[in-house]
């Protein structure tokens, strides 16, 4: 597991099961650790090198699922401090990302899609956000 540097952040392994008709590609369990309640599912397409944000959600926790393509992903306390990962096919994990802190996203791969198993319903005023030069983020590194 990667080091975390930013507290409300997790990476959790998770399991991918070959199956020579299909795989199949587990996302969030009840009894783990980083769960906290459900509220809604939904899919997020981003294009190659496309790059979303910046977000962040006052009451909503995020668990991230990339089973199509690779995403990069950027998430800040606001003050200077940055954890990223990239997540996906070439690392199958689970990102937790919990309420107050701001992330933001590129696509790393040719075709990238994105599941997030939110702990509460989407609420226009339960987020804000900003542009890229919002932080100073240097994407090109």
């Amino acid at each position: 597991m990667e080091k975390v540097n930013l507290e409300g952040i997790y990476l959790t392994p998770i399991k991918r099961i070959l199956n020579p008709k299909g795989d199949i590609l587990h996302a969030l369990k009840k009894s783990e650790y980083s769960y906290q309640d459900f509220g809604e599912a939904y899919f997020s397409w981003i294009n190659y090198n496309e790059i979303k944000g910046w977000k962040l959600h006052k009451e909503m926790t995020l668990n991230l699922v990339v089973p199509v393509g690779n995403v990069k992903f950027v998430i800040s306390d606001g003050e200077g401090e940055f954890f990223e990962t990239k997540i996906g096919e070439n690392n199958y994990q689970r990102l937790t990302i919990k309420p107050q802190l701001y992330f933001a996203f590129q696509g790393i791969g040719k075709s990238n899609l994105i599941m997030n198993i939110a702990s509460v319903e989407h609420n226009d005023n339960e987020s804000i956000s900003n542009p890229l030069e919002f932080l100073k983020y240097d994407w090109v590194k």
